[in-house]
């Protein structure tokens, strides 16, 4: 059978999309968890480019399916453990990438769009290199170094002020020379040049070498020693030390290219800002330009790649922004990405190595993901030995065979994906690899729902390894963010039947004296249990976590990281959500309607919500949940002022001024919750031209009718 990945997306039906586009945000928020949170991916750039591109042609295809956990609406990862958090003044989201000049324009073409623009108005872009290293966001105050914070999950990151103040003052200024705004965000990329990684990476080899010696020799050996991959890595892995002494010693360097939060404006283009930044003391890549129009970007991109391997760094492409800052306000953002820029990568590396074997992993929800095991290669200086075979679909289409000799892609610093076989280097006995239709872990029937990619276990509760993947979600980073509960803790809590559902971490300090029994949990040294003490610590802190991350721990099917904040934005309470989620198994019941409302909650996403709380193990687990650790109501919204905040806006009709993009992302900037449909729930609808049955619903329920130019005025546009 075809997988459905190799299919065109026009010839995907509602269910096949919709079940690509689950799998699709598993997998990318699997791969973006390792890349930020941990530095430490294991797919390609072109294999992660991929899936990205797949996932952005479906919803382009079925808008209507748009998942509120799409990649497309997510940045980053959580901060890691042992760093204070710190809150972006705004937030810091990451770029969609094009792949050629076709879509380039394509992006340009949506820009002129969202603008009204005709073909004739030009549209100035200033080019960059994409520098491969650390995003770092760099508080001002009155002109001075306050803070400096990684990227995280794209609202809040990891202070790494103490490590970064390490860094000489000329690559990291501590006071802006000049006038500057009384306080900005700065944001820039930490590296490390091509040659000083290399040296340092020869050192840590050698360091690594005489480490072994001393533990052949049964002597002392202090603590471990990295080799990193590349020098995106050790760019990373330099700044998030622990030590401030350890990051003082990398060759670590800074790009300034972009503002986050400002008092005021210091430019009014993009061109303009730059050579503010130089000014006030920043590196500025030297090779960034501005274009009078989109038509000079092809050569741009030709140019720079064509210079690429001479470069002192890494860059995996070249980041195209829009060069008027008005311009830049008005388009916004969509998801987790700028309307305003993007990312147009360079093409991927290539390689052969041989298939060794296919390991069978199951997931949270059951499904059934294939790796292969390769002969470790190296492919642009990086060592790889593993790649996602995606599904068995996958393996079949290319006929992946154990002991095979593979082609791998690669773009960047991380692992690659297998692009096919070299047919005429097959072993001898070579059989087609079986995909099992049993779990490995349970043993009970994996089966496929009717053509979905992905094959599921049925064991549901009773499987050990969909209980443990729901216990990891669950106090993940990104959902509870309880330290100290990684996986293999995780995993020893279940093996020793203390942890069965959520609720059981809560009322872990009933086996306290237990668990200091255990060798490295107390049993040999006061420092070995103080671990318990301070695992039940940080368990207590997280008691009574945001709505949003309580909803998204339960690890219900489609509801990511935005789909939650929706939910809790829209319902508030967890009382009140979960009173609206059981009215809402009534097809038609009121409920049902105000939840297909939601801006972005589509029928799939409102199926899955309405099918876990018609589960009645599913609401007992979330009730023995919430006895334990109720969440906290969902924050207000902001812009407290605005007349629209907390309030339900339907925009129906032409709008003359605003395209209805727009005036959407303004509402919602305004604190207001869009919605598509007109219930006695609406407080405003703003009708343009041939508004239709929405109008006229809005008069027979009494609604406040708003003309465009009523709405306008009430915004301050």
């Amino acid at each position: 059978m075809t997988t459905l990945r190799s299919r065109d997306v026009v010839t995907l039906t509602d269910e096949e999309a919709a079940a690509e586009l689950a799998a699709l945000a598993r997998e990318i928020a699997h791969h973006d968890a390792l890349y930020h949170g941990k530095d430490a991916p294991e797919i390609s750039d072109a294999d992660y480019d991929a899936l990205v591109l797949r996932n952005r042609a479906i919803e382009a295809k079925f808008p209507e399916l748009i998942r509120s956990d799409s990649p497309s609406r997510r940045v980053g990862a959580a901060t890691a453990e042992g760093f204070a958090k710190s809150r972006h003044g705004e937030p810091m989201l990451s770029l969609n990438n094009v792949f050629g000049a076709e879509e380039f324009a394509e992006f340009c073409a949506s820009i002129r769009r969202f603008l009204r623009l005709t073909s004739d108005d030009p549209l100035p872009f200033v080019a960059e290199p994409k520098i491969d290293g650390l995003s770092i966001n760099l508080l001002y105050e009155d002109g001075a170094f306050v803070r400096g914070t990684t990227r995280g999950d794209g609202t809040e990151g990891e202070d790494v002020t103490r490590n970064l103040l390490t860094l000489p003052e000329a690559v990291l200024p501590r006071t802006l020379r000049g006038p500057a705004p009384a306080r900005i965000e700065i944001r820039g990329e930490i590296f490390m040049e091509k040659g000083a990684f290399l040296a340092f990476r020869t050192a840590q080899e050698k360091a690594l070498e005489e480490r072994e010696a001393r533990r052949a020799r049964g002597e002392k050996l202090g603590g471990a020693i990295v080799v990193p991959a590349n020098p995106r890595n050790a760019a990373a892995g330099s700044v998030r030390q622990l030590d401030p002494e350890i990051t003082r010693s990398r060759p670590l360097k800074l790009f300034a290219y972009a503002m986050g939060a400002a008092s005021e404006a210091p430019a009014e283009t993009h061109h303009g800002f730059l050579e503010r930044l130089a000014s006030w003391g920043f590196a500025v890549n030297p090779l960034s330009r501005r274009l009078d129009s989109e038509a000079d970007a092809a050569a741009f991109q030709a140019g720079t790649g064509e210079q690429r391997a001479a470069l002192p760094y890494d860059i995996d492409g070249v980041v195209y922004k829009i060069d008027r800052i008005d311009w830049q306000r008005r388009l916004g953002f969509v998801g987790r990405a700028p309307r305003w820029a993007t990312a147009w990568k360079f093409p991927a590396e290539q390689a052969t190595t041989t298939l060794l074997d296919i390991e069978i992993q199951v997931g949270r929800t059951g499904a059934l993901t294939p790796r292969a095991v390769m002969q470790p290669v190296t492919v642009g200086g990086v060592v790889v030995r593993h790649a996602t075979l995606h599904n068995e679909d996958e393996i079949a289409r290319k006929d992946v065979r154990i002991g095979d000799t593979v082609m791998l892609q690669r773009a960047g610093d991380v692992i690659p994906q297998i692009l096919g076989v070299v047919l005429d280097k097959r072993p001898a006995g070579a059989k087609p690899y079986v995909f099992p239709d049993h779990c490995p872990v349970c043993g009970s029937h994996a089966i496929r729902d009717g053509e979905d990619v992905v094959r599921r276990c049925t064991g549901g509760l009773v499987c050990a390894a969909q209980t443990v993947e729901r216990l990891k979600h669950f106090v993940s980073r990104r959902a509870m963010d309880i330290e100290g509960l990684g996986e293999e803790n995780i995993q020893k809590l279940y093996d020793e039947e203390l942890v069965r559902s959520p609720a059981d971490i809560f009322r872990l300090g009933e086996h306290a004296e237990r668990m200091r029994q255990w060798e490295g949990w107390g049993a040999r040294s006061k420092n070995d249990a103080r671990k318990v003490t301070k695992l039940l610590d940080a368990i207590e802190a997280r008691c009574h976590v945001p709505l949003e991350r309580f909803i998204f721990a339960l690890g219900i099917r489609r509801i990511g990281e935005q789909n939650a904040k929706l939910l809790a934005r829209h319902y508030h309470t967890l009382e009140e959500w979960r009173a609206k989620m059981i009215e809402a198994k009534v097809i038609g019941s009121e409920a049902r309607e105000e939840l297909g409302s939601i801006q972005g909650i589509g029928p799939a996403i409102a199926e899955e919500l309405v099918e876990f709380f018609a589960e009645p193990r599913a609401l007992a687990a979330l009730d023995d949940l919430a006895r334990e650790a109720a969440p906290l109501p969902a924050e207000a919204v902001a812009a407290a002022d605005s007349p629209f905040a907390g309030k339900t806006l339907v925009f129906t009709g032409t709008l003359e001024t605003l395209t209805r993009d727009e005036a959407e992302a303004q509402a919602e900037r305004l604190g207001a919750k869009v919605t598509k449909s007109v219930s006695k729930k609406t407080d405003f609808v703003v009708v343009g031209a041939d508004a239709g049955s929405k109008a006229t619903k809005a008069a027979e329920l009494g609604l406040r009718v708003l003309t465009e130019a009523e709405y306008r005025t009430l915004a301050g546009l």
